[in-house]
């Protein structure tokens, strides 16, 4: 009798590792989900409950009030007491927020205390399961993966969030009865899902934000001496990433909460679905130029960011002109090119922060970074304020200055730093 030896004894290969971090990146869609099935949406708040321009955009950025102190807390508290507390606590948070959001469809006094919670809940979800992807992947959870692999995965996981929340509750808002509650089931249902996933994940760090690693594992290659030239973690952070955090979230803020309400007078019972459309268009072009960014981190430690920026600035372009001559199509066009410009931008950033933060400080390196990001959620707002002394076209085209200020002070300050980032 003759027994058939298991597939890793044939082959000679080990058996991979439980991909950990599989499971516990649907954290990261549940927040992406979170933030954006509301912008799609807006349009739907205009014509129902009949919001004004400048309440819903104020509600758009409101978000951002309860995101930073999510963030802020919820990295350090994630370095002190651990990744799994931290991420449990954000979902329950972001789901009472939906919760609210469905009852503002009659009461839309509870809008606000709504997307505030939202805020909360994801600022939390970003900074403690970002740190909690990362330490996943890495070795003695991951020994297979590339260095790098961390932060593309954080940031693909948020992408698909974005991408699916807003275009699902667009369609659901479209076509189902109640729209304005109906639209917000499927975030309830992804967070329950995403806890359940994430309840079979191990703890990566203990109290005082020590690694748990409870596993035997070959011992790790210390890394390689940064070279002289290189700028210390803080200053590299404050440096060459805490510049262009701000566009990573002022690209799509545009694409998602202005264009669409400035160029869908000719789509009479339509608005809703193309806000979702243009809600799946622009994260989703970020997911989509990830493999560019890997290209692009090996071959110079800033091409990454300075690609971006210069999507950003095109996508603005675009987008003017498209606002001038009241055209979704190229509309649609710019949300794309401003797409790839935050997944170029959110890819840089969060591949530094991998690199510059000791173990110790990952959440909270994370949370600084995500709060900087969010900071470009209150462009809406703004724009509608400057749109009472010049018009939309002319906002968006002055914006092209200060990202072509971010661009050149990238360039420079990058050219005198380290060349390389492992990818």
């Amino acid at each position: 009798m003759t027994t058939t030896a298991p597939a890793r004894l044939a082959t000679g290969r080990p058996p991979l590792p439980p991909r950990h971090w599989l499971r516990t990146g649907w954290v990261m869609t549940a927040s992406g989900w979170s933030a954006n099935q509301f912008s799609a949406l807006l349009g739907a708040y205009h014509s129902g409950p009949g919001l004004t321009a400048a309440t819903t955009s104020a509600l758009f950025g409101v978000y951002v009030l309860g995101l930073i102190p999510g963030l802020l807390l919820g990295g350090p508290l994630a370095d002190r007491r651990g990744r799994r507390p931290v991420v449990f606590s954000a979902l329950a948070i972001s789901a009472l927020a939906t919760a609210l959001l469905m009852a503002g469809a009659t009461a839309t006094g509870l809008l606000w205390p709504g997307r505030f919670l939202t805020g909360i809940g994801a600022g939390a979800l970003l900074s403690a399961g970002s740190a909690w992807i990362k330490e996943l992947s890495s070795p003695p959870y991951d020994t297979v993966s590339a260095a790098g692999a961390a932060a593309r995965r954080s940031g693909l996981f948020l992408s698909a969030g974005f991408a699916t929340g807003g275009l699902a509750a667009a369609l659901t808002a479209q076509w189902a009865p109640a729209p304005l509650v109906t639209a917000y089931l499927p975030h309830l249902a992804l967070s329950a899902a995403a806890a359940l996933l994430a309840a079979r994940t191990p703890e990566t760090a203990t109290p005082g934000g020590q690694l748990a690693a409870t596993t035997t594992a070959a011992p790790v290659p210390a890394p390689v001496p940064a070279p002289d030239t290189a700028p210390a973690p803080g200053t590299a952070f404050r440096r060459l990433v805490a510049p262009v955090a701000p566009w990573v979230f002022v690209a799509p803020s545009i694409a998602l909460a202005t264009l669409p309400g400035l160029v869908d007078a000719g789509l009479t019972g339509w608005q809703t679905v193309y806000a979702g459309i243009v809600t799946a268009v622009t994260p989703g072009t970020g997911l989509l130029v990830a493999p560019l960014a890997r290209r692009l981190a090996a071959r110079h430690r800033i091409a990454t960011a300075v690609a971006g920026l210069a999507a950003v600035i095109l996508g603005l372009l675009l987008a003017a002109l498209a606002v001038a001559c009241v055209r979704p199509d190229a509309a649609l066009l710019a949300a794309a090119v401003l797409g790839a410009g935050y997944g170029l931008c959110v890819a840089y950033g969060l591949t530094e922060v991998a690199a510059l933060a000791p173990p110790d400080r990952l959440a909270r390196l994370t949370a600084r970074f995500w709060a900087l990001c969010y900071l470009g959620f209150c462009t809406p707002y703004a724009i509608t304020l400057l749109t009472g002394w010049f018009t939309p076209a002319t906002v968006l085209l002055a914006a092209v200055v200060p990202a072509a200020a971010t661009l050149a002070l990238i360039t420079h300050r990058g050219t005198r730093c380290g060349t390389r980032r492992p990818v």
